[in-house]
């Protein structure tokens, strides 16, 4: 099985490198030549489609969490945030944007947004980013991270509510799964509930997608649940423990911002003391909805998340979190083009009663074995639709 989307718990982890920055206190260029990240001067002189910062105060930067392995020469921005440091409010807002949600790629059209880091790197990822949503983002942070049980493991575990029983149920799925890829054996979660859970489960948690668990939009949510875990646990370690995290960390760590971005940023952050943390995904639950002849974009209106993104980010408004009309987080709508895409997703319940080409179903990056009239997902999993078109997977 296929573990590459692991890697968007990466983005998460990755800011907590900036908390550790800030809390660390340590000086500009000890950090770079101690912690040694990899410096890209490409977006220089680059068109971004930036538009005028609204605000001195507040800075915004993507992160991506890439999915690159040895001999990869290009990766898909599996998981994107933009994360927004206020200075006048002692804030860090995390805005995580969803991986399949659909927009207009400059030169190539619609797509994925996560299309736009494999299409033209971290210069056309931005660009998209604020073309499509009106931000002002200049610079990025990109992270290829294969510890994150390693790290957790060094924060002795982390707190999370294992919630439900299809949870359960699927966390010690992706265990297994993830033990018989590493050819090892790894502890299962027990029970539900609060507890603490070390670097595999963590890892395999921020993972979960499947077997009624609320696929990406949940997946989102839980990476940071794993997040604010982790900076639960940060906060109460001393000035060494914080050093040695930061050692595994910066490593893995590519960014456009040069050393002396880099100063201002730290200054401001810590001018009112620590930051306080803030995590909203969007599109918000109940304005989008799944697209496409096997659900594999999200749709939604751009304007919208557009404006609510620029009143979070600048206004500090917190956006609202009505509760999703159907479990995936969709809308009713009168649009003609609802006859024909899905309101929901597959293991959300979708129906699709109408007799279609099988290979049409297949999501992106999977396949289909017309012989055993079994699907594969784009991990590798294996899987079949019952009689309402629901995934059941094996």
């Amino acid at each position: 099985m296929s573990f590459k989307r692991f890697r968007r718990i990466l983005v998460r982890l990755l800011t907590v490198v900036v908390i550790l920055a800030t809390a660390g206190s340590i000086g500009l260029y000890g950090y770079r030549a101690v912690f040694g990240y990899h410096y890209d001067s490409s977006l220089s002189g680059e068109d971004l489609s930036a538009g005028i910062q609204a605000d001195e105060n507040i800075t915004n930067i993507a992160l991506f969490g890439l999915d690159t392995r040895p001999g990869d020469e290009k990766s898909h921005s599996d998981c994107m945030m933009i994360v927004t440091i206020d200075n006048t409010r002692g804030k860090i807002k995390l805005s995580s944007l969803m991986r399949d949600s659909l927009v207009e790629i400059d030169g190539v059209g619609e797509d994925k947004l996560n299309a736009a880091y494999f299409r033209g790197g971290p210069s056309l990822a931005i660009r998209t980013i604020n073309e499509n949503f009106g931000t002002d983002i200049k610079d990025y942070i990109a992270v290829n991270f294969e510890q994150v049980v390693e790290i957790v493991d060094a924060l002795d575990g982390i707190e999370i509510n294992v919630a439900s029983e299809d949870e359960l149920t699927e966390l010690n799925r992706v265990i297994r799964d993830y033990g018989l890829e590493q050819g090892k054996e790894f502890s299962p979660v027990e029970k539900t509930g609060l507890q603490t859970l070390d670097g595999v489960q963590a890892l395999c948690y921020g993972r979960i997608r499947k077997g009624n668990t609320g696929d990406d939009w949940s997946r989102v949510e839980r990476q940071s649940v794993v997040l604010n875990a982790m900076f639960a646990k940060i906060s109460s370690m001393d000035v060494n423990g914080l050093l040695g995290i930061m050692n595994r960390l910066m490593p893995y760590v590519t960014t456009s911002l040069a050393p002396a971005d880099v100063a201002p940023l730290i200054v401001g952050a810590v001018k009112n003391g620590v930051p306080a943390v803030e995590h909203v995904r969007f599109p918000l639950d109940g304005e989008w909805k799944y697209y496409g002849s096997s659900n594999e974009y999200i749709m939604y209106d751009v304007d919208v998340v557009a404006d609510e993104l620029h009143e979070y980010i600048y206004n500090d408004v917190t956006p609202g979190t009505a509760a999703p009309s159907g479990s995936d987080g969709s809308t009713d709508s009168d649009d003609p083009a609802d006859s024909t895409t899905g309101t929901s997703s597959p293991a959300a319940g979708s129906h699709k009663t109408e007799t279609v080409d099988p290979e049409s179903l297949v999501e992106e990056g999977g396949s289909y074995d017309a012989s055993t009239g079994d699907y594969y997902d784009s991990d590798g999993d294996r899987y079949y639709l019952d009689e309402n078109g629901n995934r059941v997977y094996y």
